[in-house]
């Protein structure tokens, strides 16, 4: 078995750098990738939630806010305009007192 040539070791050397150049473009290709995601902009804030607090039977809704309130801690869920309305109203939720819900939507209280 002869040595191999000159020639045989450059073209071994191109297949390996080839092999190199395409995982680097994969690893390109995938920081786009990540890139862009991380460009999209954000969903829209919703115009009123409702914060949830945990309780031993399930979900309890602890408050109506307007959509973007830093009050609104735990899990929250955006709602319509009727749906927040009918939590004030008819569910008795208690609205916020720093975003006041209830004077944006038009509701007095008693």
């Amino acid at each position: 078995m002869s040595d191999p040539s000159r020639l045989d070791l450059l073209r071994f050397l191109e297949r390996v750098q080839l092999q190199q150049l395409d995982q680097t473009r994969r690893w390109i290709a995938a920081e786009e990738e990540r890139a862009t995601a991380a460009r999209r902009t954000p969903p829209p804030v919703p115009d009123w939630v409702i914060a949830y607090q945990r309780s031993g039977t399930g979900p309890v809704a602890e408050g109506v806010h307007v959509g973007g309130c830093g009050m609104a801690a735990g899990r929250t869920e955006a709602v319509t305009r009727e749906q927040a309305l009918r939590a004030l109203t008819v569910d008795a939720v208690p609205a916020c007192p720093y975003c006041r819900p209830d004077s944006e939507l038009g509701v007095l209280e008693s």
